[in-house]
């Protein structure tokens, strides 16, 4: 029997105002184990609803769940149906949890270098944020678990998160900051976060253009828009802004006497402004009543449309053997191989020295609300000896670096994840022990990290620690040393001329070594590609502080649209990686593009003798005439394609009406006259054809 779809105007009708007000606003969950938590209402059949933290894995309290890779990791796979994947897996293993909400993805524009949540996010360009983050929504909601798209919008940065106004114009939030949230609700998305920050001087929870008008009028959102925790501001001005769901609802009172709240962190102690307080804005005529009855209908059409007021049951699926193994593909699929003299792949019989002080630990994530515990965890030591078929000689050269967590700075709140880490049998680390190894050895392999957390963000893009030091001392002991980057975002690589091989993990998740081994090992391609520029930290447009973190509570996005590839371009300045960048294990060969109706088709060769995936990507180039200042190429569509030796196939990529277009405060989307030329490459900066075409 189908299940039936229940009336929720009639349920609306029964409800008193005390049990509407119940559904707005969090409670305590009996079960101790949600982020987020409604109560319900028994009397009439509505169910409890639970949310929980979810963008890197399910976050439930003291319960363990598959820790996948991170957000840039998944996105620097190019593969929205890969995405898809990990999204469906992270929802049925919430449904396994007993959440029916899980508030990812995270879709935040990488504008800062610097942000400590980056590694929560996709992109510092909007269509590769936007396909991705579509892809996220399709996979969560598939399982019918409520996907909740964050942190709308514009919070780029997480020093003075909770206080600072992002200033930007209309043209920039358009064309960069909205789109990835836009892509969430065109694919049905059920629940949009609103941010700390400020945009343009008003608080995103009081925001009533951008909730209200933009978000539900002009894109037709059906669902609840919720604040971040912690982060209503007003009861008036939320409520009459748009804002459906308060959470968590419930103050907290730190152990002892006063507690001044850390920057970045939310005062816990202001909370409950959409219960007594929004029942008392409706008596005196400040909220109208049908705001309250539009705020109740919107989560209960959620709760509906995943089938909560059913009967069947709801098991999910954790740590299954497809789980693990999607979260191993996304690890290895999403490592960006950034030069290569030729050190990889790794021979089968090669001895190797594994080196850095985390060779023993699975880097599972950043800290904050995304901590994950898993049930199965690899570590680099343990995925090398299980592939080698030579030695593995071990040696952690420095000092740990320290991780840093949202949860150290809140003393009413325990870590999200459990300690997983530890040092190994070598615990007395030493830099000469690393060099002996490394010299004995035929490759020497240093795995080097930063340490990023949300509400902080970096002080500096050089690793931490004496990781740099190591490499150099590594390197200059032996010429075929690779380097493995476990990073949130760019870093510098000061030693990049001097070793042999540069790779970029991102945090890889629980299957960290056993998707390193077979990236090294050419079990498979690396297929990753940069989401995001690398570059030495003071050539990007945040280094002027007016930027960032910006001046008196204030941050310019005077820089407007030119933001990662598009400044570098804008600047004519050489990125050290650009976005895109990527080397394979294979050879491609591109034949001449051509364009029919906005579909682009070009032909592409595997030459080489390894199989392999080319990510192909297309960027437009606008008129030369162009009436506005616009950016030297925008990436327009892309595709990741597999490919065996001597296997050639014609990839299409349709380029939509927006990869033309520009945004003008008076008229909206415009796309100029002229001759726009469409560049195919394997890169920004690596065009390997072009083809014009008149708008």
């Amino acid at each position: 029997m189908a299940p039936t779809t229940p009336d929720i105007d009639a349920i609306l009708a029964e409800l008193t105002r005390a049990e509407k007000l119940s559904l707005v606003h969090g409670a305590v969950d009996p079960e101790g184990t949600a982020t987020g938590y409604l109560p319900g209402v028994e009397r009439v059949g509505v169910p409890p609803f639970r949310m929980v933290d979810g963008p890197l894995g399910v976050r439930a309290e003291g319960k363990r769940a598959t820790a996948f890779p991170a957000s840039l990791a998944t996105a620097a796979t190019f593969d929205p149906g890969l995405a898809r994947e990990q999204a469906a897996a992270m929802a049925r293993e919430a449904t396994a949890h007993g959440q029916h909400s899980l508030l990812a993805p995270g879709v935040n524009i990488i504008r800062v270098p610097h942000c400590g949540r980056n590694f929560e996010y996709l992109s510092e360009d909007p269509v590769l944020a936007a396909d991705i983050s579509r892809s996220l929504v399709e996979g969560i909601q598939s399982e019918d678990v409520v996907a909740t798209v964050k942190h709308f919008v514009a919070n780029n940065q997480e020093t003075h998160r909770t206080t600072v106004s992002a200033d930007v114009d209309e043209r920039t939030l358009r064309e960069l900051y909205l789109p990835p949230f836009r892509a969430a609700v065109e694919a049905g998305v059920g629940s949009v976060m609103t941010a700390y920050n400020r945009v343009n001087g008003t608080h995103m929870s009081d925001h009533e253009r951008l909730v209200g008008d933009v978000l539900k009028d002009e894109w037709g959102f059906g669902g609840y828009v919720v604040s971040d925790w912690y982060g209503l501001e007003t009861t008036v001005g939320a409520a009459n802004a748009g804002l459906d769901v308060e959470m968590p609802g419930i103050p907290v009172e730190p152990d002892e006497g006063e507690f001044e709240w850390p920057d970045g962190i939310p005062d816990a102690t202001h909370a409950g402004l959409f219960g007594e307080p929004l029942g008392a804005a409706i008596d005196d005529g400040s909220v109208p009543p049908e705001r309250l009855d539009d705020m109740a209908r919107r989560v209960l059409g959620q709760m509906a449309r995943i089938g909560l007021f059913n009967d069947a049951e709801r098991s999910g699926e954790l740590d299954s053997e497809r789980h693990r193994d999607v979260a191993e593909r996304v690890a290895a699929r999403g490592t960006v191989l950034l030069d290569n003299d030729g050190v990889l792949p790794l021979a089968d019989d090669a001895d190797v020295a594994l080196v850095g002080p985390h060779v023993y630990e699975p880097k599972l994530g950043g800290g904050g609300s995304s901590e994950t515990t898993p049930i199965h965890a690899v570590s680099p030591v343990d995925g090398f000896e299980a592939r080698a078929d030579g030695s593995v000689t071990v040696a952690r050269g420095v000092e740990e670096i320290e991780s840093v967590s949202l949860f150290d700075l809140l003393p009413f709140v325990e870590g999200g994840r459990e300690d997983t880490e530890s040092p190994g049998p070598d615990t007395d680390p030493s830099l000469d022990a690393a060099v002996d190894a490394a010299a004995e050895a035929e490759v020497a392999v240093v795995l080097v990290r930063d340490a990023t957390t949300e509400a902080r963000d970096r002080d500096s893009l050089s690793l931490p620690g004496r990781q740099d030091e190591l490499v150099e001392a590594v390197a200059a002991a032996n010429d075929r040393t690779v380097v493995v980057l476990r990073t949130g975002g760019p870093v510098e690589t000061p030693w990049r001329d001097d070793v042999a091989a540069v790779v970029e993990q991102w945090y890889p998740g629980q299957a960290d070594g056993d998707a390193l081994a077979s990236v090294l090992y050419g079990d498979r391609d690396p297929a990753g590609r940069l989401p995001v520029t690398f570059a030495p930290e003071e050539t990007y447009p945040t280094t002027d502080e007016r930027r960032f973190p910006g001046v008196d509570d204030v941050a310019r996005y005077d820089e407007g649209v030119f933001v990662g590839y598009r400044h570098f371009d804008s600047a004519d300045a050489d990125p050290t990686y650009s976005f895109g960048h990527g080397h394979s294990y294979a050879a491609f060969e591109y034949g001449d593009p051509r364009i029919d109706d906005g579909t682009v088709s070009i032909r592409v060769e595997n030459v080489g003798e390894r199989p392999g995936r080319e990510v192909v990507q297309a960027y437009v180039r606008p008129p030369e005439d162009a009436p506005v200042d616009r950016p030297v190429r925008e990436l327009g569509g892309f595709a990741s394609v597999p490919l065996s030796p001597g296997e050639s196939r014609t990839v299409t990529l349709t380029l939509d009406e927006l990869a033309f277009s520009r945004y003008d405060s008076a008229s909206g989307w415009t796309v100029d006259s002229g001759t726009y030329t469409v560049e195919i490459g394997r890169s920004a900066a690596d065009i390997r054809g072009t083809v014009g075409v008149e708008r």
